[in-house]
């Protein structure tokens, strides 16, 4: 049995974010002429708080004495998942260390993993993963005041409207007694809890172990765990497939799909490479995060579902290795090559490029997820150039420079 929001469905939830949005609008035009005034922005933020539901008393107790994080403002905006190599981070995230003492997590939280994998559908050892790499297994959850961060990045930061929404569910927090001020610390981002929960992950996912009471992410690995679940599963998690699975291509294989179904990966000739059978249903995406020299990967709906958590492909290979490692099968099988990362300057630059020639129609944000993978791969087959595997690189920069 799950805790039940009945106050704050997800519907309801969405239904309140929209008249926070309207709340934006109109606050919009004020602000400019707050921005160097962090009190008078605070003040300028009740009428979205008060949209939320809150009442003046949490909002006045929330705001009162508050002051800016100037650090904050100088975070790094570029993540290490999107600026290093795939197989660094992995180096980095998936070490010995880290896997025996997931396993020795798996073994101690064996009840409540159980139980959230039966609610959810989703491997104890891929919710143990995942809190091995937010929070080092719960013991690192930062110790930064969530209401000063988020309201600092509100007031100056480079997604301000976000973060404002992120401040007003925090006070929702509050008002609905969800957690205590004390309680409201985190990263410099404003995540929380074992699960680095953002407030809105939070009011939508965050759920007891036993249904009882508030979801503890801070002090409760039995809610940590039951929560990560929740999110994974109302993200779309689908139980019983791998999210990443080590394959083996055949000779001449001429990489000209990267998107088909199992069935017909296995007419291609592709084969796991623990020698394990392929899904017999569902689809997968081809996955050569070194180039064709590397290691080969299907990567299926699952693994963007732990994308949800965090958008980054390293992210989400770094939690589907790791949880195959804790789990006890060796991934990868095959050794990583040498790979030089490209700057994000030099992605942007792709992404441009590609953009100009039709084959790139997302964001240019200098990061490399499937899309510029995608685009990479039509490139490759418009130029002819062997193999294609979606691998960017700078030569393939340089090709597109004309050089």
């Amino acid at each position: 049995m799950t805790m039940k929001r009945q106050d704050f469905p997800l519907a309801a939830l969405d239904r309140r974010r929209a008249l926070i949005g309207l709340a934006l609008g109109v606050f919009a035009a004020a602000r400019p002429a707050q921005a160097e005034d962090f009190a008078g922005f605070l003040q300028g933020l009740w009428p979205q708080a008060q949209a939320a539901g809150v009442s003046r008393e949490t909002f006045e107790a929330a705001v009162s004495g508050l002051s800016p994080e100037p650090g904050v403002l100088a975070k790094p905006k570029a993540q290490a998942e999107f600026t290093i190599s795939i197989p660094a981070y992995l180096a980095g995230i998936v070490t010995n260390g880290r896997v025996s003492r997931g396993q020795s997590v798996a073994a101690e939280l064996a009840g409540p993993l159980n139980r959230a994998a039966a609610r959810h559908g989703v491997p104890g050892e891929i919710i143990v993963a995942i809190l091995g790499v937010e929070s080092n297994f719960g013991t690192a959850t930062g110790g930064a005041d969530v209401l000063k961060v988020l309201a600092t990045l509100a007031w100056k930061g480079h997604r301000a409207e976000t973060f404002i929404e992120e401040f007003v569910d925090a006070l929702v927090m509050l008002e609905k007694g969800y957690a205590t001020r004390g309680q409201l610390r985190g990263s410099w981002a404003g995540a929380m809890g074992q699960p680095q929960f953002m407030p809105s992950a939070y009011l939508k996912f965050a759920e007891t172990d036993d249904g009882a009471g508030a979801p503890d992410i801070w002090r409760s690995h039995a809610d940590a765990i039951a929560s990560i679940a929740n999110f994974l599963a109302k993200s779309g998690w689908i139980a019983g497939l791998p999210a990443v699975m080590e394959i083996r291509l055949p000779d001449g294989f001429d990489y000209a799909s990267f998107d088909l179904d199992f069935p017909r990966w296995r007419a291609l000739g592709v084969a796991r490479a623990d020698g394990g059978a392929l899904p017999s249903s569902g689809a997968a995406s081809l996955y050569l995060p070194a180039g064709a020299s590397g290691p080969a990967f299907l990567i299926s709906d699952n693994f963007e579902v732990i994308r949800q958590y965090n958008t980054s492909d390293a992210y989400a290979m770094s939690v589907a290795v790791l949880a195959e490692r804790i789990a006890g099968r060796d991934m990868p099988v095959a050794s990583w090559p040498k790979v030089a990362p490209l700057s994000t300057a030099d992605v942007k630059a792709m992404q441009q490029l590609l953009t100009q020639k039709g084959h790139y129609r997302g964001t240019i944000d200098g990061k490399l997820g499937r899309t510029s993978r995608n685009a990479v791969h039509a490139f490759q087959l418009a130029e002819g150039i062997q193999p294609a595997d979606g691998f960017a690189t700078k030569e393939i920069l340089a090709r597109l420079r004309g050089k």
